[in-house]
Order: C-alpha cells, then sequence, then structure tokens
C-alpha cells in the first residue's frame, strides 16, 4: 500500500490565485512564458531565467540565484502564504465539458525505491539533475507531480462531499481549461483519507512528471544522508502530488514527424509501406485514427490509412501491442533507419493537443517530409505495463490538461 500525508500547502490568497498560477515549466520556452508571465506569475520562480533581458539559459547560475530570489519576494509579499496546519486539497480540472478530480497529497519517496510509485518511462540523467537543483535550492516541491490510482469508492465518496461545498479557487485559465481547488480542514476527513490510501490503495502510477518524481526522491535521499538526527518524520520523506482517479484520466495521442524518407522516393515509400501496412489514400481531408493498430499518416497534400497486417503485432504482450512499437518498428527502424527515439535528430514529437492541423502545418512547411498520428494509449495498457515492470517507448502518453503551478506548494522544512 502507498504512504501519504497531508500537509500545510503554501498557496496564493484567493483574490490573485489565478494570477500567481502558471502552466508547468516544461510546456513553454523561454519566450513564451516572457510573454505569458505577469507580474505575480509563478512564471517567474520557475523560469526565471525570463527576468533577464536577453533572456539567459536557464542552466545559468544567476537564474538559479533569482528563482530562490523570487520565492523569497513572494513569500514576503503575500502573493504566497502557508496554510496554518496540514490539509488536503481537492483539485478539478475541467477540459471540453469532461472534469477530473485530484486529490493533492504528500507522497512518500520510499513508496518510488520499492515499486509501489509505478513508472512506465525511462528518465533521462540531465534532466533529473536539472530538476534536483530546483528543488535543493528552494527547499520545496514547487510544481506537484501528476499520479493516478486505481479507482476507489470511498474516496470518490469523500472528494464528492468536498467538491459540493463553495470553492478556494475557481478560475479559467488562458488555455480555456478550468481550475477548481478545495482545502479540506476537517481533521475526521483528512483522517479518513490517509487511512483509505494507505489500507485500500496499492500503487501510485505515474501519468506526467517522471523526472520530479525521481528528483524529489534523490533529494530527500540526499537529505537522509546530511541529516544525523534523521527520524523518519521529516518533510523530505515526502513530495508533492496530485493523485487522479484512473477512470477519470484521457491519454491523448502522441505524434511523430520526420525530415526525410531515407532516401525513398514517394511511391517507393509508400511500397515499402504495403509489405506490413494495408494503405489506404484518404485525400486532403484530415484523417485521425479510429482504433488500435490504425494510423494516419500525412504526405505530399494527402492523408493515408495504414492498418497494420495480421501478425505484424501481438496483442498478448503489454509493450508489442502498443502502435508506438508497432511504428517503430515497421516504419520508423526497418523503413527510415531511425533507431534510437532518444537521440535520431530526424524525427520530432509532435503532443495530440496540437491536432493534425499541426502535422500538416510541419509537413506543409517543408521543415518535415511525413507525419503519423497513432490512436492513443489507454489507462489500462499504462497501467498495466507498469504492473509488468515494462517501460513504454519514448513519447508515448501525453496528458491533458496539464497541472497548473501555483496552487499548492510543498516545503521540505
Amino acid at each position: 500500500m502507498v504512504r501519504v500525508k497531508p500537509f500545510a500547502a503554501l498557496r496564493p490568497p484567493k483574490n490573485i490565485a489565478e494570477a500567481v498560477s502558471a502552466p508547468p515549466y516544461d510546456v513553454l520556452d523561454s519566450a513564451e512564458a516572457k510573454t505569458l508571465a505577469n507580474e505575480k506569475s509563478l512564471l517567474h520562480i520557475t523560469k526565471p531565467e525570463i527576468d533577464f533581458d536577453p533572456i539567459l539559459p536557464d542552466h545559468d547560475e544567476r537564474v538559479y540565484e533569482r528563482a530562490v530570489q523570487n520565492f523569497k519576494a513572494w513569500q514576503e509579499k503575500g502573493w504566497l502564504v502557508q496554510d496554518s496546519k496540514p490539509c488536503y486539497y481537492v483539485y478539478a480540472q475541467t477540459m471540453d465539458g469532461r472534469t477530473q478530480y485530484g486529490i493533492v497529497l504528500c507522497a512518500h519517496i520510499d513508496d518510488y525505491a520499492d515499486g509501489h510509485i509505478k513508472k512506465h518511462e525511462l528518465t533521462r540523467k540531465d534532466k533529473e539533475d536539472d530538476r534536483m537543483i530546483h528543488v535543493r535550492i528552494q527547499n520545496a516541491n514547487i510544481e506537484p507531480v501528476f499520479f493516478a490510482y486505481r479507482d476507489n469508492a470511498a474516496l470518490d465518496a469523500i472528494v464528492s462531499a468536498v467538491t459540493a461545498k463553495a470553492p478556494d479557487y475557481d478560475f479559467t485559465a488562458e488555455d480555456g481549461f478550468g481550475h477548481t481547488f478545495w482545502a479540506i480542514t476537517d481533521d475526521a476527513t483528512t483522517a479518513d483519507i490517509t487511512r483509505i490510501f494507505t489500507g485500500e490503495v496499492e500503487a501510485f502510477y505515474v501519468a506526467d512528471g517522471h523526472h520530479r518524481t525521481a528528483a524529489a526522491a534523490r533529494v530527500g535521499a540526499e537529505k537522509r544522508e546530511q541529516n544525523p538526527a534523521h527520524a523518519g518524520n521529516e518533510e523530505y520523506n515526502y513530495f508533492m502530488a496530485v493523485c487522479f482517479p484512473a477512470s477519470q484520466l484521457k491519454i491523448l495521442d502522441y505524434n511523430r514527424v520526420v525530415k526525410d524518407l531515407n532516401g525513398l522516393g514517394k511511391e517507393e515509400f509508400i511500397e515499402a509501406l504495403r509489405k506490413d501496412f494495408n494503405v489506404t489514400e484518404k485525400g486532403s481531408d484530415e484523417f485521425r485514427p479510429g482504433k488500435l493498430h490504425q494510423f494516419s499518416m500525412y504526405l505530399d497534400g494527402e492523408w493515408y490509412c495504414l492498418e497494420a497486417l495480421e501478425g505484424r503485432y501481438d496483442d498478448n504482450d503489454p509493450i508489442g501491442v502498443l502502435d508506438v512499437t508497432v511504428l517503430s518498428r515497421l516504419v520508423l527502424d526497418k523503413i527510415l533507419g531511425i533507431k534510437d527515439l532518444r537521440t535520431d535528430r530526424r524525427i520530432d514529437f509532435v503532443g495530440g493537443i496540437r491536432g493534425l492541423g499541426e502535422l500538416k502545418r510541419r509537413v506543409d512547411s517543408g521543415e518535415m517530409k511525413a507525419a503519423f498520428a497513432l490512436y492513443p494509449v489507454s489507462m489500462d495498457q499504462l497501467m498495466a505495463i507498469s504492473d509488468s515492470g515494462n517501460i513504454m517507448p519514448p513519447k508515448t502518453t501525453w496528458f491533458e490538461p496539464k497541472l497548473r503551478s501555483g496552487l499548492a506548494i510543498h516545503k521540505l522544512v
């Protein structure tokens, strides 16, 4: 079972919550962040390179120093205020008429080490190291990670009762998505949430934030080693997460664009595809895959449907059944010679939130030669792979909406 605890969040007063809140650090480049950030925006803390003109590289020592200065200033100005006692919180996100309800809590670093917090992606040490620096210098989890758990009726009932009351925050962000937030201040309800998670929830599944999760666990372990009086109940043993019932989450497609056809002409390439796919021309209108093992391809102003032939995939293999695996093996590797999705500069990835129009735009511009859209992975597939100890290929899942940063911060001291 998982270990959880409430925490006294550092968070903005109600009247400036929308102004302080911000998209997560990794969905905006520095120029976009500088344009979006208002005076109170958390982006001045999570992407402080925007405070310099010209914008500095995000690993510059002056950027880290500014992050610490800004975090302190936001607290001194009353833009971030710590709650008077430990609480759990409910955070609801609404997108396209669909609402998902997450419980904001602190998870235990040992659960990550022993596999009760399950991952489905590999992390890169350089990205972990960068996130570690931010946690270490701030002594805080500034941004939450995004977890899922198998549905639990008792937790659903608690969330339903909490969200029937007036929220602490309720606003629609610049992306058009709704964000609503409640603090749970009732001690009996807090005790019930702890009891249910620790007694009934077997695992958390990392949905989004693998590097932040790994970094938080590493910082916690580092602080243990540095503390000769370590007792096990210190705040650094925990890190902040927003945890959603799996059935409420929707994974969007994560698509691919390639720079060239590996020396093949258009007809040669299509003929090579026919060895493993039924290839059907769809014309100039956008075509989206409608089922597993069906792909959309955009090439030379035309859309195509690619359906993998029988025997080209293994539905009994949690990795082999994935369409990212099928496409990588039969097209990217076999035909295009793209062996390593993490390092090959001939391929790029486009989150499904950008739509098929973004695939078309990048090909029509001449930047890319062809685009491939995939049918989304399901939460059941993600959890099955995590439970089996397997790892998904890179850039498989895209969760939307993203967690808003700044609604709650967990201090490690």
